[in-house]
């Protein structure tokens, strides 16, 4: 017969700590963002340029977020590309639109 084992923990009823130190790192990056655009939206006068930074902003804690919570960081670089080249090209048509719909807006007014 075979010898089995079982390996009991040191502790027998003792509940591991938890590992939380990523959520707060998470936390304070996502606040320290947040805390970037309130500074830039009421120090800088209403123009395309606060709004593309708003944009990419946004855009930054929206992939630190989707790369912890959602452990995209941990995937293969293939699954990452196809996530990140549309959303790019994403960007980059909001900034043109918004840039255009302003031109449009001072050449009617």
């Amino acid at each position: 017969m075979a010898n089995h084992t079982t390996q009991l923990p040191a502790h027998p009823g003792e509940i591991p700590k938890p590992n939380t130190a990523w959520i707060w790192k998470t936390f304070w990056v996502i606040t320290a963002i947040t805390a970037l655009e309130f500074l830039i939206a009421f120090t800088m006068p209403s123009s395309t340029f606060r709004n593309s930074i708003f944009i990419i902003l946004t855009i930054f804690k929206a992939f630190f977020i989707v790369a912890e919570f959602m452990h995209l960081k941990h995937e293969t670089k293939g699954l990452i590309w196809t996530i990140m080249i549309p959303m790019g090209l994403l960007i980059w048509l909001l900034v043109a639109l918004i840039t255009e719909g302003n031109a449009i807006h001072s050449a009617i007014f």
